[in-house]
Parts: C-alpha cells; sequence; structure tokens
C-alpha cells in the first residue's frame, strides 16, 4: 500500500441497523491510518453498504454500485467494495454481473474490514462469505448521523420467521448484547454530545429474551435513563405482541422516553397475519391501541403495513384501508408487497399483480395523509420541543423535529429565528402552519420579544 494517506469513502444504504453496521467498519478504518472522504466520489477506496431487504433496496443497491464501478473505470477512484445484505444474500449473482468489483463480502466479514481494504489496494480481487454469527454488532463507531443523535442498535438478527421476510436468512438468529455493554456504549455517546438515542434492532422488544429468559427492553431503558446528558430516547420496532405492561408504565412514567412508538402490524385483517406468521388481529391491534393512548397520553404511534400479500382479497384490502382510517395512526409506512426469493410467501398461490399492489399501497399511504393533515391542523397554536437539525436554504428558515418524528422517516418541522441556533439546541417553537405533512411554526423567544 502506498506511504500516502488512502481516502475511504462509504455509501450506507437501508435501514438504521444497517448503518450502524457502517459506522462500526468506518472506525476500524479511521484507526487503521486511513482517511474517512465524506463525499464517497472524492475517495480513493469507496465501500458500498448494500441493502438487500425488498426490490426497490436491491435495485438502488445495484444502481450505487454501478455508479462507482463507472468512476473507477474512468479513473476517478481505485477500489470498489461491496458490503452488507446484498452482499451476504446475492454474492455470486454480484461476481457474475460486476467483475469490475475488487470485493464481494458478507457480513460475517465486516469485523475484517481494514485486511479487506488492504487486500484489495494490493491487487487482490476477493469474493468472501463469513459467518452470520461473527457480524460485529459492538465497538466504537463513526456516528454517520448528525453528531447530535445515534442510533443505538441493542441486538442482531431475528427470530420471528415471518413468511414475507428474508432478514432472517440474511442475518441471522436474533442475538441480543449484554446490557452492560450497551450501556456502556451509550454513555459514551453521550460524553461525545449525543442527546437523542435510537433504540433499534430487527425487533427491540423481544431483548434479553435469547440471555436472560426474559424481555428486558422496559429494564433496559430505564437504565438508559440514568445517563447524564441524554435528552430523548426514542424506540423503534417494538412489536405488538411483546408490549408489556412494565414497558407501557415505563414509557409513561421515565421523562427522558419520548412518548413515541414504531410498532410494525403489516396488516389487520387475521387471515393475511396467519398467512404472513404473524400473530394477532385488527380487533387485538385496535384494544392495543386503545390501551396505549389511555396509559400513555399523548403517545404518537407509527407502524408499518403491507399492500398485496399473496391472497390479498379486495375485502381484505378496504379491511386495510379502512384501519388506518379508523385507528388514525400518527404515521403510516405502507409499503407494496415485494416477493422476496427463498420466503415462504414466493411460494404462495395468488399472487397480485405489481401494479395492483402497488396502487392498494398508494391508496393506504393518500388515506394516512389525510389522517395526518388533520392531526396536523390539531396542532397549530402549540409550541413544542424541537431539537434543531441545520437551515434549509431554498426555504429560508431552520429545520428540526420535535420527539412527534422520528429522525429520516418521519416529517420535519420548519421554523423562523431571529437568532441563529446551534446544531442539536432543543427550543421552543410555537406551531403556526403546515406545508403537506410537515410543520411550520416561529421560535417562541421571537413570540415573547414581540409581546415585550
Amino acid at each position: 500500500m502506498s506511504e500516502n494517506v488512502i481516502k475511504v469513502g462509504m455509501v450506507s444504504l437501508g435501514c438504521p441497523k444497517n448503518q450502524v453496521d457502517a459506522e462500526l467498519m468506518l472506525h476500524k478504518l479511521k484507526e487503521a491510518g486511513y482517511q474517512l472522504e465524506t463525499e464517497p466520489g472524492l475517495a480513493d477506496v469507496v465501500i458500498i453498504n448494500t441493502c438487500g431487504f425488498i426490490q426497490a433496496a436491491k435495485e438502488e443497491a445495484i444502481e450505487n454500485i454501478d455508479e462507482f464501478l463507472t468512476l473507477k473505470q474512468e479513473g476517478r477512484i481505485k477500489k470498489v467494495i461491496v458490503t452488507g445484505c446484498l452482499a451476504e444474500r446475492y454474492a455470486d449473482e454480484i461476481a457474475e454481473n460486476m467483475p469490475d468489483a475488487d470485493v464481494i463480502a458478507g457480513l460475517g466479514c465486516n469485523g475484517n474490514i481494514v485486511e479487506i481494504v488492504n487486500r484489495a489496494l494490493e491487487g487482490e480481487t476477493l469474493r468472501l462469505k463469513g459467518k452470520k454469527d461473527e457480524l460485529p454488532i459492538e465497538g466504537e463507531r463513526e456516528l454517520y448521523s448528525l453528531p447530535f443523535y445515534a442510533y443505538l442498535k441493542i441486538a442482531e438478527g431475528c427470530d420471528n420467521n415471518c413468511a414475507y421476510c428474508a432478514i432472517p436468512a440474511i442475518r441471522g438468529r436474533f442475538r441480543s448484547r449484554p446490557m452492560e455493554n450497551i450501556i456502556k456504549e451509550a454513555e459514551m455517546l453521550a460524553k461525545n454530545g449525543v442527546t437523542e438515542l435510537v433504540v433499534i434492532a430487527q425487533d427491540t422488544s423481544r431483548y434479553g429474551k435469547d440471555l436472560y429468559g426474559e424481555y428486558k427492553l422496559a429494564e433496559l431503558l430505564r437504565e438508559l435513563c440514568k445517563i447524564d446528558g441524554i435528552h430523548w430516547i426514542r424506540t423503534l420496532y417494538v412489536y405488538p405482541e411483546r408490549i408489556t405492561d412494565e414497558l407501557i408504565d415505563t414509557i409513561a412514567s421515565e421523562e427522558k422516553l419520548v412518548k413515541y412508538l414504531d410498532i410494525p402490524m403489516q396488516h389487520c385483517d387475521p387471515d393475511i397475519l396467519k398467512a404472513m406468521n404473524r400473530p394477532g388481529s385488527g380487533k387485538e391491534y385496535k384494544a392495543l391501541i386503545k390501551k396505549l393512548r389511555e396509559r400513555i397520553p399523548g403517545v404518537v404511534l407509527r407502524t408499518s403495513l403491507i399492500a398485496g400479500f399473496p391472497g390479498e382479497t379486495k375485502d381484505q384490502f378496504k379491511k386495510l384501508a379502512q384501519f388506518v382510517k379508523d385507528m388514525r395512526l400518527d404515521h403510516v409506512g405502507c409499503f407494496a408487497y415485494s416477493e422476496e426469493e427463498g420466503t415462504r410467501a414466493a411460494l404462495m398461490d395468488h399472487q397480485i399483480d405489481q401494479e395492483e399492489k402497488e396502487r392498494r399501497a398508494e391508496i393506504v399511504n393518500e388515506e394516512q395523509d389525510n389522517v395526518t393533515i388533520a392531526k396536523n391542523e390539531k396542532r397549530l397554536g402549540q409550541t413544542v420541543t424541537v431539537v434543531t437539525e441545520g437551515w434549509d436554504k431554498y426555504a429560508e428558515c431552520y429545520y428540526g423535529r420535535s420527539e412527534y418524528e422520528a429522525p429520516e422517516i418521519d416529517g420535519k418541522i420548519f421554523f423562523s429565528s431571529k437568532r441563529r441556533p446551534y446544531m442539536g439546541e432543543y427550543l421552543k417553537v410555537r406551531l403556526t402552519d403546515m406545508m403537506d405533512v410537515d410543520m411550520l411554526g416561529e421560535n417562541e423567544e421571537d413570540i415573547e420579544d414581540s409581546a415585550e
């Protein structure tokens, strides 16, 4: 390898869990003396940390690989390394169709990323496959997000075995991190200026069952709340069948826990849920939503839904659209069913035409937009705490989020301010208007100054 400093750039695609994997690799590379380049197109080596969850994600990954292979052919970058879920799932296909990729490395190889980059720079072409349970889930990280918030991955893999999902085949069995290690990492993040923790796993509600013989998410959250410097703690991917009374009471009582839950429901029809290998029904979900709203005042609820699952009848789809209309959840993401190779659902009869699946998902999302707009109208005039994320040069105002919105997946709050707030500053914003599903507001300090 040249004595000159080599610049490494990372493109991380897909979910926050994958992002944490990227951050672990980046830190190893930095410690090894590589210079991290925030603009991958200017790097010597580009690592594309791919997602391979659904068809749209696979297409995005392939487009990115193609883009950087073109830059390599033009002599603008030296090496292209493909990691992540697509590399784990479709290594042979990538190698066959993209032979110019210098490295294709499965998830179990992430811990050896420094050696992999070294060998690639020495001229080796590598096709590597590690064991799924060797994927590192702990260690120091180079944050890929804004500096004041960080994802905190508490477990890896999944044991739910939903009929539509390839994640268990890609990432393996569910494995929790020891609680003391998570707490130690969170304390380190707080010392480095992180004020918002976003707790993630494929299924956060299962946390601890494999290590301790019982669900430990509520206890973990209480311990995280004790850390000085942390302002908000948000929990994503809490499965409905494992929302315990202890967890509800913990969220309701702990001040640092934002009253926000991401609860993947996927559908409401009991027959479709059974075919998905998901427990529950619309009736049970309605009871859970009612219970959460009663016991956690002001709770914000998000869910993900699938439209067009094999065999979904028109009546079952109408139930789903009506469920969204009736439940008036705060945030809903409805996706067209994606037929994934190697899953049970892909082998089912009565597959639905892609155009029809997309039409159904669009109808549900439009229904939710109407709910969101109506809910936002009721927020007008309220004052909320907003964490400042930046300046929008087009709107010519600042923007951020309240505890009502999770980073990267929900809407924004755009606000005016006479003084310049710093990134990560928490301030009070009066909500004054709407822009589609986003909110507009004004720094409360300016309103108070005007009143004086």
